[in-house]
């Protein structure tokens, strides 16, 4: 079992600028965020007793959201690079206007998922899948993971054998997480009951 939760909105969120594997702190709406989403992993898992393993981003938003849950939830926590955001290389921390200003070709025929691969010197689709098929294979036993938007929706798109697209378009709440078992995603929180 896997409960996948996404980081915090950061400041960088509320303005549409494209952090990558670069950071900026939560909001305070991310702070709260954050708070909701230890109050509900405390809730699904009030029968255990013991801390729970969580495999968290070395990103700084996702160890401040692991940070906030913890007060919470126990976690013993470890970071996991794999987890981490896609790295646009150096459009890391661009919006998509400054990124159609210095690359104007690059994002021609792009469309509002896809355009993240397009980077130049940045991460590929295969690769990000390539390291998070690896994650998935060596779990053992419950785990909570702290990443992020695309990594989080490639994770799940590759646990349910989704294709590119279906991965792309998934929903990536912040103040939800996803439950992932029995080759099923099921929504905590937000619009709880949807299933993807």
């Amino acid at each position: 079992m896997i409960y996948l939760i996404r980081h915090g909105e950061t400041l960088w969120n509320a303005v549409g600028r494209y952090q990558g594997q670069k950071d900026s702190p939560l909001s305070e709406r991310g702070r709260e965020q954050a708070e909701l989403i230890g109050r509900l992993l405390a809730h699904e898992t009030i029968d255990l007793t013991s801390p729970l393993r969580a495999h968290v981003s070395p990103l700084g938003r996702t160890q401040a959201t692991a940070d906030l849950i913890s007060r919470h939830v126990a976690l013993d926590r470890s970071d996991e690079p794999r987890l981490a955001e896609i790295s646009m290389g150096s459009w890391d921390g661009m919006t998509r206007y400054e990124i159609s200003m210095e690359y104007p070709d690059a994002l021609h025929g792009a469309d509002a998922f896809d355009w993240y691969f397009r980077s130049p010197d940045g991460e590929t689709f295969d690769s990000v899948c390539g390291r998070v098929a690896s994650w998935l294979a060596d779990l053992d036993g419950p785990i909570v993971a702290v990443s992020h938007g695309v990594t989080g929706r490639l994770i799940r798109g590759v646990y349910l054998g989704l294709s590119k697209r279906e991965m792309l378009e998934l929903a990536v709440p912040q103040d939800g997480f996803y439950k992932l078992q029995n080759g099923r995603a099921e929504l905590i929180g937000a619009a709880s009951g949807s299933m993807a």
